[in-house]
């Protein structure tokens, strides 16, 4: 005879169907992102441009990014977190559709930037909404369980995306990521229980946020401290067939090796930070800054330069589910703006590595150096960390205080 099914398990089971419907548009999210960077040569040759200028596609992506996570957050604010995210994903699909028909350079960056737009809205508000499903003690788990789509991405999405567009052109990567995008949509709607908005919630209170300085300290946190990752990222084939002598043909494994180091350090993240968020963020940062310490020195053979790809995707993904808490914990009100800046902050904080990177290789640094560069970002985003912790300390200090008083 079965025992019944408990309330407490229905709940459970209808809180992880929610996290895995909003994973899965991260999953989504992420190999659209990715795909673009491993087509460029298709892409150029598909609507008559130099890969160089191919390379613009992605900035327009990035630069949706940017744009759309404030101000979709924003003018959202009255607006059903559920229908919010329906209305994104829908957004998301349409622009891989019309990424996959654009005939013309100046179609196809139009549609990579609406594609853009509502990436880090989708992650911000995705965060609010599963955090508020489970206990206090495991909101960072459930960022973490959103956020894992994007280092997955990495791991299956990309490479499969990748290969279905070498055989059967680039336009079909992001026909099949729409076709995710439309699964997605359809699971948030089943899975995803609507949540009513306050009274109190309005434009001006997601404002709000950026009126307190524990916000923007967060996102300099994010800011610089990625940057460092990012510096080093940005340049890992180069690095990676000059240093280590891998073949341009193994990257894909020296990739899927970071994707698995983001992934674990994702899960692991988040139930760090659960326990202990701003040690936790501490402790992430001091060990991205080891970790690009020694990268230039460990990449010189082939076993230890994937040991340093996979402890920097670890290292610094740990920072995600704490970086993406500590953003809504400072914010109050401002919860979905502040969540969704953190992604506008990650796409700043690449541009910004990327072109640090660039300038030691310029001036005739080897292919060490970036790594260094991006520990001295690390260091700079530790710094800012404990900066806000003394700020949290004072604040409790003087409340103290004045209860006393």
């Amino acid at each position: 005879m079965t025992s019944a099914v408990t309330a407490d398990e229905r709940t459970s089971r209808h809180v992880g169907l929610a996290l895995f419907a909003l994973a899965t548009g991260g999953f989504a999210i992420g190999t659209t992102e990715f795909v673009t960077m491993g087509l460029l040569p298709q892409i150029a040759d598909g609507v008559r441009i130099s890969i160089p200028t191919a390379g613009h596609v992605i900035s327009a992506y990035a630069i949706g990014v940017v744009v759309g996570a404030p101000v979709i957050a924003a003018l959202g604010a009255r607006t059903g977190r559920k229908r919010l995210l329906l209305g994104l994903m829908a957004m998301f699909v349409l622009g891989n559709v019309l990424s996959a028909v654009a005939s013309s350079y100046e179609m196809l960056m139009a549609a990579r930037f609406l594609t853009g737009l509502p990436h880090g809205a989708f992650f911000g508000i995705g965060a609010v909404v599963g955090s508020s499903m489970v206990p206090t003690n495991r909101r960072a788990w459930a960022v973490s369980m959103i956020m894992v789509g994007l280092p997955v991405a990495n791991i299956i999405g990309v490479p499969l995306t990748t290969l279905l567009g070498q055989k059967l052109g680039w336009q079909a990567p992001f026909l099949a990521v729409g076709g995710l995008g439309l699964l997605t949509l359809v699971a948030v709607w089943f899975w995803v229980t609507p949540q009513p908005v306050g009274s109190e919630t309005n434009v001006r209170s997601e404002l709000s946020a950026l009126a307190r300085p524990q916000v923007w300290m967060a996102l300099l946190v994010g800011m610089v401290g990625f940057g460092g990752m990012f510096a080093t990222y940005s340049y890992i084939t180069p690095t990676m067939t000059e240093l280590a002598g891998f073949s341009t043909t193994a990257i894909t494994l020296v990739l899927a090796t970071y994707g698995v180091g983001m992934t674990c350090g994702t899960l692991v993240g988040g139930r760090l930070a659960d326990r202990a968020l701003m040690p936790s963020l501490y402790g992430g940062l001091v060990a991205v800054t080891v970790v690009l310490g020694v990268f230039g020195w460990m990449a010189h053979t082939k076993p230890t330069a994937l040991i340093a790809v996979f402890a920097l995707g670890f290292s610094a993904s740990i920072l995600i589910p704490a970086l993406q808490t500590r953003l809504m914990d400072v914010a109050h009100e401002g919860q979905s703006l502040a969540a969704s800046l953190n992604h506008s902050t990650l796409n700043i904080a690449n541009a910004l590595g990327a072109w640090l990177g660039g300038v030691v290789l310029t001036a005739g640094y080897g292919y060490e150096w970036p790594s260094r560069v991006g520990a001295a970002l690390a260091v700079a985003g530790l710094v800012f960390a404990i900066i806000s912790g003394l700020m949290d300390r004072r604040t409790a200090k003087s409340g103290v205080t004045q209860v006393t008083a």
